[in-house]
């Protein structure tokens, strides 16, 4: 793509980087009282079953999701005209989701400057080791890696370690605005958590808390991963790196049934959102349909999207994601190929 498109790819997508107020406050209505009259039910349903208790509360976790999208636009400062305004909304949806708004509006916006970027990699993304690096790396290193990328590790204790570790303590060097604003949300979360195990009992709450947390985690994890590792995306050393590359061809179209694009705020444009992060959610599918270049992004569905899963490595030679087993292969080739050269006539009578 010439940068002639690419500058004309970004002006039409301009117009729809502006937020709306009254479809702002609507997504607000319709999104976080429901969120609590769910979790109230939850709690008034352990009387009847506590499978309808579960129920309802994996029904909350998609809730929070979808709060966490509003979250999102105010780091982006989409969601509302005035900053202020994103920055209370933000905090009030962090403590909701328990996700440190300053702390994360920082890591994340290294994210959008550095996705698919080799040479820039660590900051508020998923962990990508290449193929290279795989070898090279000891035995530990890849045994870390391989636990890291594990997805029972990665979607099943990667929610707590989120919500109960990473995201409640400050960065090393955070300013004192970051600081305070993770220590303010960390409070409120103490102080709410201390008042319902007071009114309704440690059981009932972990039980409905807990379902919430893990499942709107795993969830939220399963977007962020396969939103950028699918079979043909995009990576770049910082020579040849390129943002509008690797926001259209990085970020895929995360095609989805209406319930769940609704649940998860249309996130699934996420090549939209990278091309341009002020768009704020409710437009996103707009700038797609209007834009046909858009519509030419990687697609996956529910279905295609599971072969994510066993993307392990990134091999930089074939530009395209391997499994463990697949590295394995290719590492004996490379072995058995460096073995043969080693043995080859020509070779020995050169020594």
């Amino acid at each position: 793509m010439s940068k002639q498109k690419q500058a004309e790819l970004r002006k039409n997508v301009a117009p729809y980087a502006q937020s709306n107020t009254k479809a702002s406050v609507i997504q607000v209505l319709n999104t976080i009282p429901p969120f609590f009259i769910i979790w109230f039910l939850a709690y008034q349903s352990l009387s009847i079953s506590i499978w309808l208790t579960l129920a309802l509360s994996i029904i909350a976790a998609g809730f929070v999701v979808r709060i966490f999208i509003i979250f999102h636009d105010c780091t982006h400062q989409s969601f509302f005209k005035d900053k202020k305004a994103n920055r209370i909304l933000g905090t009030v949806t962090g403590i909701i989701t328990h996700f440190a708004f300053e702390k994360w509006k920082r890591s994340h916006s290294i994210h959008h400057a550095t996705s698919s970027n080799l040479d820039k990699r660590g900051t508020g993304d998923v962990w990508v080791m290449t193929l290279d690096e795989y070898i090279e790396a000891s035995f530990w290193g890849r045994l870390k890696y391989r636990l890291y990328r594990n997805p029972l590790v990665m979607f099943g204790l990667g929610p707590l370690y989120l919500f109960l570790i990473s995201n409640r303590f400050n960065r090393k060097g955070a300013n004192k605005k970051e600081r305070w604003n993770t220590y303010l949300i960390n409070g409120v979360i103490a102080l709410s958590y201390a008042v319902l195990i007071y009114l309704i009992g440690w059981f009932p709450f972990v039980l409905i808390q807990g379902t919430i947390l893990f499942v709107s985690g795993a969830l939220g994890i399963w977007l962020f991963y396969v939103q950028h590792q699918f079979e043909d995306s995009y990576f770049e050393n910082e020579d040849e790196w390129d943002y509008v590359k690797a926001a259209v061809d990085g970020s895929s179209y995360y095609k989805l049934p209406k319930v769940m694009q609704w649940l998860t705020g249309s996130i699934g444009f996420h090549h939209v959102h990278h091309l341009a992060p002020r768009v704020p959610n409710y437009h996103l599918e707009k700038a797609h349909e209007s834009t046909p270049p858009l519509q030419q992004a990687t697609t996956i569905t529910l279905v295609s999207s599971l072969k994510s899963i066993r993307f392990r490595l990134y091999d930089e030679k074939s530009k395209t994601f391997l499994s463990f087993k697949e590295a394995k292969r290719e590492i004996a080739k490379s072995r058995t190929s460096v073995s043969a050269l080693a043995k080859s006539p020509r070779l020995q009578d050169n020594k």
